[in-house]
């Protein structure tokens, strides 16, 4: 499926947020965050290294582009760029079916909202949109989904897509933050490390200049690329003598 272009968002009123909206909780957020940073990582992991907190942007819309290794990342993810580091609340687009059980309570009312990755609907990837127009910092998992293994997989196009239109609609460019998180084990367990490493933003800005369609494909090409190096410099921090993997080409999939 293809995000229609930016003109069907703005003739299309229907309220498509009813099932897709979540909120940052205004007691649980900040509870949640010392809970998790303080007692639930720490009790469950021997190390989480994160190198790369000042290439966070403090302002404007932003797309966090992290590798998907475990349902552990939604919490990893926002204890690493979050309000601990950057002051700033996430938004996630995370599957369907992680937002089950009580992980999936927390991740409602910290602020995410579902997507089928295997059918995405255009009501998710408008909220994205629309949240990117309100300022806000969105995690979207570039894969598409989880991986329990050493390798950067295909990226989808949606998270090019989404900050493209954001862009286009909002006249203010997105900043696409990479992110290369890895643990020490494939199915993180009591006493697993995890590395972490935040790269230098790419901007929307950079890719004015093409058709929608182009520049879906090059920010996904160069978003890739990014990834790639962040995977393996995380990789050597938890195996320093593990030969480096090349990432796969990017997928021509929307989400």
């Amino acid at each position: 499926m293809l995000l229609s272009p930016a003109s069907d968002l703005l003739e299309d009123h229907q309220p498509m947020l009813q099932c897709q909206q979540s909120r940052v909780s205004g007691w649980l957020a900040p509870l949640a965050y010392q809970l998790v940073g303080r007692l639930v990582l720490p009790c469950h992991f021997a190390e989480i290294n994160i190198a790369g907190t000042e290439n966070i942007p403090r302002s404007g819309p932003v797309i966090l582009a992290p590798t998907h290794r475990s349902r552990w990342d939604a919490l990893m993810v926002p204890h690493a760029v979050g309000r601990r580091t950057s002051g700033r609340d996430v938004r996630f687009m995370v599957s369907a079916n992680e937002m089950r059980g009580l992980q999936g309570w927390f991740i409602w009312r910290l602020g995410g909202f579902p997507v089928d990755t295997d059918r995405p609907g255009i009501a998710s990837v408008r909220y994205g949109v629309e949240l990117l127009q309100q300022q806000e910092m969105v995690v979207v998992f570039p894969e598409g989904g989880i991986f329990q293994d050493r390798q950067v997989h295909p990226l989808k196009l949606g998270p090019a897509r989404m900050a493209l239109q954001a862009q286009h609609l909002g006249q203010q460019p997105v900043q696409i933050v990479p992110i290369g998180l890895v643990y020490s084990d494939l199915q993180p367990r009591r006493g697993s490390r995890c590395s972490i490493r935040i790269g230098q933003p790419l901007s929307t800005q950079g890719y004015r200049h093409l058709s929608p369609k182009q520049g879906a494909i090059a920010l996904t090409h160069d978003l890739a690329d990014h990834l790639g190096r962040l995977h393996q410099q995380a990789l050597h921090h938890l195996a320093p003598c593990q030969e480096p993997l090349m990432p796969l080409p990017p997928s021509q999939e929307l989400l």
